[in-house]
């Protein structure tokens, strides 16, 4: 294949039945390598990138048998970079892995790290992990996780993969666990929350979602896992996928998460951070069972060191008189 950087003249690609179901702009980065994204989304912005005659947007999903058109790309168009992980980074994410087959990546992804470029992130998970398996023709995220929490994160390696977890997403059919940390003792027992949400660009561009009559449903399932005097242990389970669901779900039931700096309490997290040491968000994805091809894939994700040395340090609440 010639350099895709060179000026090769227009191409016209149809589309296999391996790249189904993939992103447009990550299907432009594997077939432009070395291209920097601001580019990708530049070309096809601009309408120089067509998709059976018309115009695209960056994430329409490719079917089999479409026709691309893929315009002319100089060497002197490169602003950037190939991203090439760290060392550090890339050790990490080998020791990450929790399950792989032919079809799935499932990672316990740690906190800190998006899942994707984006607005002041210039890597995530599937961009390293991009830059890492050169050899991978396809691999795309499933669903996503915040950059705060950490937990099961699964990536689908083949378009048909994707396309049956998705599915299964839609249809109710994936249970995901998580684990969090809030503020106060919970005597609610099991509690479902459900009101809709909203998210609103607040505080000088930062994305903040809110509870509003307006918003989209959003349904979260809390149950008491241990009892502390300060906090309390929680799984949380949820029948809708909302941004910061769980976040503002638990603020809004007045037991905001431990270490959430922007739906939480302030004083509360000085005092967990003081007290318990806690640096980070105590939110973790710990479990993921999702149906794939006729075959349940079940995984789960312990807490780390960190996490589990927060829950060492707390104090038991004594039993309490209903």
């Amino acid at each position: 294949m010639p350099d895709s950087l060179s000026p090769v003249g227009v191409r016209h690609l149809e589309i296999a039945a391996d790249y189904a179901g993939q992103r447009l702009d990550n299907f432009l980065l594997r077939e432009l390598k070395g291209a920097p994204k601001s580019l990708i989304y530049r070309i096809v912005r601009k309408g120089e990138v067509r998709l059976n005659g018309g115009r695209v947007q960056p994430d329409r999903r490719l079917q089999t048998g479409d026709v691309l058109r893929i315009p002319p790309v100089r060497r002197a168009e490169r602003e950037e970079q190939p991203f090439r992980p760290s060392p550090g980074l890339a050790e990490q994410l080998r020791a990450a892995v929790l399950y792989e087959d032919r079809e799935i990546l499932i990672l316990n992804k740690p906190t800190g790290l998006a899942v994707h470029k984006g607005s002041g992130v210039d890597y995530g998970v599937i961009e390293a992990l991009r830059a890492l398996r050169p050899e991978e023709t396809f691999l795309e995220l499933a669903h996503r996780l915040d950059r705060e929490t950490s937990g099961c994160l699964a990536l689908a390696k083949t378009a048909a993969a994707l396309r049956l977890i998705q599915d299964a997403f839609r249809a109710g059919q994936v249970e995901k666990r998580y684990l969090a940390l809030v503020r106060g003792y919970w005597n609610h027992g099991p509690r479902e929350v459900n009101v809709p949400l909203r998210r609103n660009l607040l505080r000088g561009g930062e994305r903040m979602v809110e509870v509003m009559d307006d918003g989209k449903p959003a349904v979260t399932r809390f149950s008491p896992v241990s009892l502390f005097k300060l906090a309390s242990l929680l799984e949380v389970r949820i029948a809708t996928g909302r941004t910061h669901q769980i976040r503002v779900h638990a603020a809004h039931v007045d037991h905001p998460l431990a270490g959430d700096d922007k739906y939480g309490d302030a004083e509360f997290n000085q005092m967990m951070a003081k007290q318990s040491h806690l640096r980070r968000l105590f939110l973790h994805a710990h479990s993921l069972n999702l149906p794939l091809g006729g075959r349940d894939i079940a995984v789960s994700a312990p807490l780390d060191s960190e996490l589990k040395a927060v829950l060492d340090r707390l104090q038991p609440a004594g039993r309490r008189r209903s």
